[in-house]
């Protein structure tokens, strides 16, 4: 069932008028929300100000990794109060502030109502649960330890967080000097190179060589600057489409790993999610053979996740998981040694945990490393072209002037 919107008017507990609107799946639905917020229903009707937008599609929304974590963390500090399930997704329900969180939460409480686990009701949305979350949750409810599994998993996910907004935060600048050059150029090769033209035509000088290839550039641009466009838009649109079958996607994943800064920031990321998956699931106590399974599954680029097949297949034959990793020449000396150190120490888990911890370092020093690099170079290309751009057109007017004169 759909969700509709709601007009509504209640009394909080000190006798306040309130009113507004909501979205629920139906009028009881609206009620037991406002009753969750401490609010007592006094007229609940349909609203009608969404009803053209839900029709043309805009009703879908996404759980965003925010809004995972605040719904871990207050599933955590219920669960580790020995709140029941059923009762801890009721008041999570009630706490909600975005609507998609609080239908998420709906399901999965009517879900649980309904006999299904924690797990099994977080199963059946794979677009917010992964896989790495839903077997915790699982060894959590199994074991009854659900509890101390949690903050681990709340702990997880604030890490991973962490990292992606360091690496989105150091490349802003970055980004923001790459358009503000190629819209510098545009504009001074499509609105002022022009301007020489007209110039250039009225004087019957000749013109230098230089001058003459921005001027035939600027020419171009402005009758065809938009294949520029076009051809740029096809080739992102190439690139997604790679994704679509597994050979093209393999292909792109090989590249990616072979460039030489790229590749490597990469492969440690991809390293880094899989020794602290690895290290959660086998610190919730699930076999080795499930967690790599899982692990493998949480990693985005396919040429790793096909070396984990293999030593999937080598660890299940006997083999231990630190010489099935060095078997594959894919994955850093680092990562192998500190697993050949846990798996001789007995203390895998907390081994691979670290070695997460040590990547995600690592990545995010070669990051700082690379934008302190890149920004200066960035500013001084960008210099030398929009000057050279300049010296070059007010040499040619100054060369003009001299044979004039």
């Amino acid at each position: 069932m759909s969700e509709q919107s709601f007009r509504y008017q209640a009394f909080d507990a000190g006798g306040k008028r309130h009113s507004g609107a909501l979205e629920a799946e139906s009028e009881r639905d609206a009620a037991r929300i406002l009753q969750g917020r401490r609010l007592t229903p006094i007229r609940i009707e349909p609203g009608k100000a969404t009803g053209l937008l839900r029709g043309m599609g805009f009703e879908r929304r996404k759980i965003s990794a925010a809004g995972l974590l605040d719904f871990t963390n207050g599933l955590c500090t219920l669960v580790e109060a020995r709140v029941p399930i059923d009762r801890a997704l009721r008041l999570l329900e009630g706490i909600a502030e975005s609507a998609a969180m609080r239908e998420l939460v709906r399901k999965l409480l009517r879900e649980v109502k309904e006999g299904s686990s924690l797990a099994e009701a977080m199963e059946q949305h794979p677009e917010v649960f992964g896989k790495m979350y839903v077997n915790i949750v699982r060894a959590g409810e199994e074991g009854g330890i659900l509890h101390e599994l949690l903050p681990d998993l709340a702990g997880f996910l604030e890490r991973n967080a962490a990292t992606r907004q360091s690496i989105v935060s150091a490349m802003v600048y970055p980004v923001v000097l790459v358009v503000t050059g190629i819209l510098s150029v545009g504009l001074l090769m499509v609105f002022v190179i022009p301007q020489f033209a007209a110039m250039f035509q009225g004087s019957g000088a000749e013109i230098p060589a230089s001058a003459a290839f921005l001027l035939a550039l600027s020419g171009w641009l402005q009758s065809y600057g938009y294949l520029a466009i076009l051809l740029a838009g096809l080739g992102l649109l190439g690139w997604k489409r790679l994704d679509a079958s597994a050979g093209g996607r393999h292909r792109k994943d090989r590249f990616l790993l072979s460039l030489p800064l790229f590749g490597q920031l990469l492969l440690y990321r991809e390293c880094a999610l899989f020794a602290r998956t690895m290290g959660a699931l086998m610190g919730a106590g699930i076999p080795l053979i499930r967690a790599l399974r899982v692990a493998r599954e949480v990693l985005v680029n396919t040429v790793l996740t096909r070396e984990l097949a293999r030593v999937e297949e080598d660890v299940r034959g006997g083999a231990g998981l630190g010489v099935s990793l060095e078997k594959t020449n894919r994955f850093p000396t680092l990562l192998h040694q500190l697993v050949g150190v846990g798996e001789e120490s007995g203390r895998t888990a907390g081994i691979l945990l670290k070695a997460a911890d040590t990547f995600d370092s690592q990545v995010r020093h070669q990051v700082a490393t690379l934008v302190s690099a890149l920004q200066p170079a960035l500013i001084i290309i960008l210099a030398i072209v929009v000057g050279g751009i300049t010296i070059t057109m007010l040499s040619a007017v100054f060369s003009m002037n001299a044979v004039e004169f």
